[in-house]
């Protein structure tokens, strides 16, 4: 994405790896501010101030004032959704919540790492998140309400591209599209009747009266929950997968479940406590291992495949339609989406490491050999991946950036627009601001009431 710096109030919000160090502070907390009927905490403040410093983010003016006239922004986009009845639907919030999550997930390495990481298990980092996410949805969709009849001409990218001086003018890193073939190594049957019979034995000294949640410690799988006896917290049956969810909701409290598949692994759950269409359980989640003889099999699978296509035999596009497993790319010729821009091109840092390196030293057109990867759920899975395209870092240019600059001058001219909208807003909605923070030199002066 290009990065063109405009006239704007709004930072971009959005969860980190990092918050739950962020939600360690302590600080003496007040409302600092009022919007119609959505508040603003010194809390808040103070955890975006540590996170964006954190981040190396410098301001020539006080940070926390630019943090909180753009929380009152992002308290006003929510009030006007209530009165235009601008809502965001649950299944859109669970898809923009697993989204960033698989992202996570990508970034850190492994859904045990990210657990690891917070402390908590998957559902309960979603469960924390999914309030904050639904508020940004709402908010993006409040503003794309107000500006989705502005337009940008030819002309006026050009006049946008002059105005910018050179020493402003963006770097563009080097980006790649990638394609993928995946092939997830067959699970042998004795080792998944190993598994089972593991979960069995755990059940069957559940019955007899051992604690379930000292079995978890001592064997779950599952690095967020294992520490905490298995326990899930409080969750909703859109937290869970389909799978875990139907046996979980039907158990009585106490009751341990039949073992239970996911893509994650083979279960056993116990029920701690159903509050309305909410549940508290533990589980023990147990993962078949993948044999070193079936990791060779499927390095070799792909090796086949990819000589195929490097003789000509089947076309990249029909080798995914007949040989990939992976359900996302299939069919999509294997094309690979990136999570952060919901397009196809990558920077190089955006990579997983392994994906990284297999294609460092490709050129566009040539295939990677077959390497060991993990998915979003942590199940291990082989891939070779083709170069589809690759960009140098560059200067921008109207030439080769035509499309990131004119996202960019539109961008600047919906800042304007909003600009204007929040103006004729802030005096026609209750707002109140502390008087610890009256003396912010605010973008926009309506604010403060006199």
């Amino acid at each position: 994405m290009i990065n063109i710096k405009v006239k704007t109030i709004s930072f971009l919000i959005f969860i980190t790896l990092s918050s739950n160090i962020f939600a360690q502070t302590k600080v003496v907390d007040q409302i600092i501010g009022v919007v119609g009927k959505n508040i603003i905490l010194e809390s808040d403040i103070e955890n975006q101030r540590l996170q964006l410093q954190s981040q190396g983010y410098y301001s020539s003016t006080d940070i926390k004032c630019e943090i909180f006239e753009d929380m009152l922004f992002q308290k006003l986009l929510l009030n006007q959704a209530v009165i235009d009845s601008i809502e965001v639907g649950e299944g859109e919030v669970k898809s923009e919540l697993d989204r960033r999550v698989q992202y996570f997930i990508s970034q850190i390495g492994s859904q045990k790492k990210l657990e690891e990481f917070y402390g908590k298990s998957l559902a309960e980092i979603k469960d924390e998140f999914a309030k904050v996410i639904k508020e940004q949805l709402t908010t993006q969709r409040m503003r794309q309400e107000i500006t989705k009849d502005l337009k940008i001409t030819p002309s006026e990218v050009r006049s946008f591209f002059k105005k910018l001086s050179k020493d402003s003018l963006p770097y563009i890193k080097s980006e790649v599209e990638i394609q993928q073939i995946c092939d997830y190594p067959k699970i042998e049957d004795n080792e998944i009747l190993r598994v089972k019979d593991q979960l069995h034995k755990f059940k069957e000294r559940v019955n007899k009266e051992q604690n379930f949640a000292t079995l978890a410690v001592l064997y779950s799988e599952d690095p967020g929950s294992a520490k905490k006896g298995g326990e899930l917290g409080f969750v909703g049956r859109g937290d869970l997968v389909p799978e875990f969810a139907a046996v979980a909701f039907n158990l009585k409290e106490g009751e341990v479940s039949k073992i239970v598949k996911t893509d994650y692994g083979y279960h056993i759950i116990q029920l701690i406590e159903k509050r309305g269409e909410r549940i508290n359980v533990r589980h023990i989640l147990l993962k078949p291992k993948v044999s070193s003889k079936k990791k060779l099999y499927a390095k070799h699978y792909l090796d086949s495949v990819r000589t195929l296509i490097n003789i000509d035999s089947i076309s990249f596009k029909n080798a995914v339609l007949k040989f990939s497993d992976d359900k996302e790319t299939i069919f999509n010729s294997g094309i690979v989406v990136n999570p952060q821009t919901n397009a196809s091109h990558f920077e190089l840092d955006q990579l997983e490491a392994a994906l990284a390196h297999a294609i460092k030293n490709l050129k566009v057109g040539q295939i990677s050999e077959p390497f060991e990867s993990v998915d979003s759920n942590g199940k291990l899975v082989f891939k070779i991946i083709k170069l589809k395209s690759k960009t140098n870092a560059h200067t921008a240019n109207m030439k080769d950036d035509y499309q990131k600059i004119q996202d960019a001058a539109l961008e600047e001219k919906k800042q304007d627009f909003i600009g204007d909208w929040i103006e004729k807003k802030q005096k026609i909605t209750f707002v109140k601001v502390n008087d610890s923070y009256k003396n912010c030199n605010f973008q926009h002066k309506g604010w403060v009431k006199e």
